[in-house]
């Protein structure tokens, strides 16, 4: 082995584990529908540096735990469930650490009256509710987050005052549509009482300071955003918030003798102004091992 380098930071694990979960207890049915990664961290540098697996819980075995656990504990929550999946693997042998991620997706029950509406969901768009749990030793680190959050405002939006030169082609705005597709992860400091709320207030705090603010800069609403969620969550320490401005560029419809009338207009796709922000609340220490392997923004 080459004495020129040094094996550096590792993790390994199994990358999207698809787990359906369903609570039939009670006439009405309950669906839990999770994407779930697990990673660990330890005394695995032997599998890498000579292709000794003595130490190595193969990922398969962790595949095999996510089902298992799943019917033992149920899914109350994707956090509690990846607090779970931690407490397991924290316990092995030769494991020092771990990252748990799950992603889920968003299924909504079918309205009452309508025949068999007790068991039968419809799926919800593009919206992924997150959250990652990471251990280091004793300690534990939960983020929560969600990523396709796609908001849009048809008024209520301007954009001037910017530096111009010979490159500078971009008109100035008092009205303008302002639209995007949220990617947020957010810290607890502690655990709250219940996780679900916590989301569902963080999210709605989201979405009603980007309906709410009159926006002179996307960059004002990120930060409206991130404040709003970190006062309806009072356990959550930091928030990250990354949106790309999904542009709206009105046609002309002139050379057809029309008159657009700010009405008619194509949504760009490519490229795209990205506006990512951290909030941290004052007073309380950072902690970066919460981070460890989680993209700062998206």
């Amino acid at each position: 082995m080459s004495s020129s380098y040094v094996l550096g930071p590792h993790q390994y694990g199994k990358a999207e584990v698809r787990l359906v979960r369903l609570e039939r207890g009670a006439p009405e049915h309950d669906i839990a529908d999770l994407t779930v990664t697990t990673q660990l961290r330890g005394d695995f540098d032997a599998a890498y540096t000579d292709g000794d697996n003595a130490h190595v819980h193969a990922t398969d075995t962790q595949k095999n735990t996510v089902y298992a656990l799943a019917k033992e504990h149920g899914v109350t929550s994707p956090e509690e469930f990846l607090l779970v999946l931690a407490a397991h693997w924290r316990a092995q042998p030769w494991v020092a650490g771990t990252q748990m991620t799950a992603g889920q997706h968003r299924w909504d029950r079918i309205g009452a009256g309508t025949p068999g509406a007790g068991h039968s969901f419809a799926r919800n768009g593009g919206e992924v509710r997150t959250a990652v749990v990471q251990t280091d030793g004793d300690e534990t680190f939960v983020l929560g987050g969600l990523t396709g959050l796609t908001l849009l405002k048809s008024t209520g939006s301007e954009f001037s005052g910017f530096p111009r030169d010979r490159f500078t082609t971009l008109p100035e705005t008092s009205d303008r549509i302002l639209a995007t597709s949220v990617t947020a992860w957010w810290r607890y400091a502690e655990n709250p009482p219940d996780w679900d709320a916590a989301h569902t207030a963080a999210r709605g705090a989201l979405v009603g300071a980007f309906a709410a603010t009159h926006s002179l800069a996307l960059q004002q609403t990120v930060h409206a955003m991130g404040a709003a969620a970190m006062d309806a969550v009072p356990e959550v320490a930091e928030i990250r918030i990354s949106c790309p401005n999904k542009h709206h560029v009105e046609v002309d419809l002139d050379p057809f003798g029309l008159t657009n009338g700010g009405e008619v207009f194509v949504a760009a796709d490519r490229p795209y102004g990205l506006i990512q922000a951290t909030l941290q609340r004052a007073g309380v220490p950072a902690e970066p091992r919460a981070w460890t392997a989680v993209p700062a923004f998206a």
